[in-house]
C-alpha cells in the first residue's frame, strides 16, 4: 500500500562550470577506488573465513587518506566516500541474504559514474544546490518544480556515457496518495507485434524504438569502429557519438513506458502479469533485439512501484501458467500452440480466439484466483499439495 508521504527521486540536467566538471570527475574517480578498495580488503577477509562491516572500512578509509599513496582521497568531500562504503554493505546485505551475486569491481569505462550526498554534504536554499567542496550552485534545468517545501533528504549526481550531467534529488512526495478504490481488473500480456495485449481487447502498438534509429546507429558503430583502440579524442568523439543515440533511444522508451504505466494504474485496481524471466529470454538470438527493445522488465518495474503508490495490487502469475492455449471460454487446453499462430479455434466449444486477447483474459482470471486464495503468485517448483493454482495440464486422451 501507499505511505502517505512517499519517497520519490525528481531528477534533473545541469550543466556543471569548467571547475564543478573537474572537482564532480575527480569524486566520481575516489569514490570508484574506495569501493574497490573495500571490496578487495572485504575479499580477502571472506577468504580468510572473516567477516569485515561497514564501521571496519569507514576505519579503514581513515588510514588510506592519511598515506601518501591514496592522499588524494583528502581533496573531495568525504561524503561521497562514505556512502560508497554503505553501498557495498548493502550489496553484501543482499548477497548473504541470497538476494544478490557477490559485488563486482567498478570500472573506470563501464561502471555508472556516479557520486551520492547526504545533507551534511549539499546545501539546499531558495531553488538553489551546491555541492561541498563547491563555491557556486549548479546551473539546475528546473524542468518540474519540488513539491511545496521539500527539502532533498540526498542528492545523487551522475554522468552519462553520452556525457550528460544529472542529479537526483530525493524527496518525500505528500501528492503521492492512494488513488480511490475501483472495481477494474486488468490482465496484460505482453508481446512484440503488440507491446501490450489488454483483456479488454485492446492492442497498443510496440512504437519499436530502436528500429527508428537503426540505421543512424549502425553509421556511427562503424565510424567508432574504424578508430583506433585506445584513449584518443577521435574515439572519444565517435564513442560519445554512439552513446547519444542509445541516450536518445532510451529516453523515447522511458517516457513511453511511463505514460502507459501511469494510465493502467489509474485506471485498475488490480493488474495482472506474466511472471517471465526476460533474462533468459534474451538468449535466443532471433528475438534478443526485440525482446530487449520492449522493456518487459522495465515495463514491469514501473507498473509495481506505482502501484504500490497509489495503492493498487499487481498480480504477477506463475510464467508455467498456460495463458495461451487455455481457452478462456470453456476451459479446455489446446494440445500444443506454436508461436506462428495468431487466430485459433476451440475445439470444444467452437470459440475463435485471437491469441493476444486470449492470454490476457487467462491471466486476468488466474490472477483474480490468486488474489482469493493466494496461491501461484510467483513461480513453485515444488508445492506440498501439488501445483500452482494457475499451472494446468492438458488433459490425458481417453484412447
Amino acid at each position: 500500500m501507499a505511505t502517505p508521504h512517499a519517497r520519490r527521486a525528481f531528477k534533473y540536467r545541469f550543466y556543471p562550470t569548467d571547475a564543478q566538471a573537474a572537482e564532480l570527475s575527480r569524486t566520481f574517480g575516489c569514490v570508484r577506488k574506495v569501493y574497490n578498495l573495500a571490496l578487495a580488503a572485504r575479499t580477502e577477509a571472506w577468504a580468510r573465513q572473516e567477516r569485515v562491516n561497514y564501521n571496519a572500512t569507514s576505519a579503514m578509509l581513515t588510514a588510506w587518506k592519511r598515506t601518501e599513496e591514496l592522499a588524494f582521497l583528502n581533496d573531495v568531500s568525504s561524503v561521497p566516500l562514505q556512502q560508497a562504503l554503505r553501498h557495498l554493505q548493502a550489496a553484501f546485505t543482499g548477497f548473504f541474504g541470497k538476494r544478490a551475486k557477490y559485488p563486482r569491481f567498478k570500472s573506470r569505462k563501464r561502471s555508472r559514474k556516479s557520486a551520492e550526498y547526504t545533507t551534511s554534504g549539499f546545501r539546499f536554499r531558495d531553488g538553489t544546490l551546491t555541492l561541498a567542496k563547491m563555491s557556486e550552485p549548479l546551473d539546475i534545468v528546473w524542468s518540474r518544480p519540488l513539491p511545496g517545501g521539500a527539502h532533498p533528504s540526498t542528492v545523487t549526481v551522475s554522468q552519462d556515457a553520452a556525457g550528460r550531467w544529472f542529479v537526483s534529488l530525493l524527496c518525500e512526495d505528500p501528492f503521492v496518495k492512494p488513488l480511490p478504490a475501483t472495481d477494474a481488473a486488468v490482465g496484460i500480456d505482453v508481446g512484440l507485434d503488440h507491446l501490450l495485449t489488454l483483456s479488454t481487447g485492446e492492442k497498443i502498438a510496440n512504437p519499436r524504438h530502436e528500429r527508428r534509429d537503426r540505421a543512424a546507429l549502425a553509421r556511427a558503430q562503424r565510424s567508432l569502429a574504424r578508430k583506433a583502440k585506445g584513449d584518443g579524442a577521435n574515439r572519444a568523439k565517435a564513442r560519445r557519438k554512439v552513446a547519444k543515440i542509445h541516450a536518445r533511444i532510451a529516453d523515447r522508451r522511458r517516457d513511453h513506458l511511463h505514460k502507459l504505466t501511469t494510465r493502467l494504474v489509474r485506471e485498475n485496481q488490480t493488474l495482472v502479469i506474466e511472471d517471465l524471466t526476460v533474462r533468459t529470454m534474451v538468449k535466443n538470438r532471433s528475438l534478443a533485439r526485440a525482446i530487449s527493445d520492449a522493456a518487459w522488465s522495465e515495463f514491469r518495474g514501473m507498473l509495481e512501484y506505482k502501484a504500490a503508490w497509489y495503492g493498487r495490487e499487481v498480480i504477477a502469475v506463475d510464467r508455467f501458467f498456460p495463458s495461451s492455449k487455455l481457452c478462456s471460454h470453456c476451459g479446455r487446453l489446446a494440445e500444443s500452440m506454436p508461436l506462428h499462430v495468431r487466430t485459433w479455434t476451440c475445439e470444444g466449444c467452437g470459440t475463435t480466439h485471437d491469441r493476444d486477447v486470449n492470454s490476457a483474459k487467462n491471466l486476468k482470471a488466474a490472477g483474480l484466483a490468486v488474489s482469493v486464495c493466494g496461491a501461484g503468485v510467483r513461480p513453485q517448483r515444488r508445492t506440498p499439495g501439488g501445483q500452482p493454482a494457475t499451472k494446468q495440464k492438458a488433459p490425458r486422451r481417453e484412447l
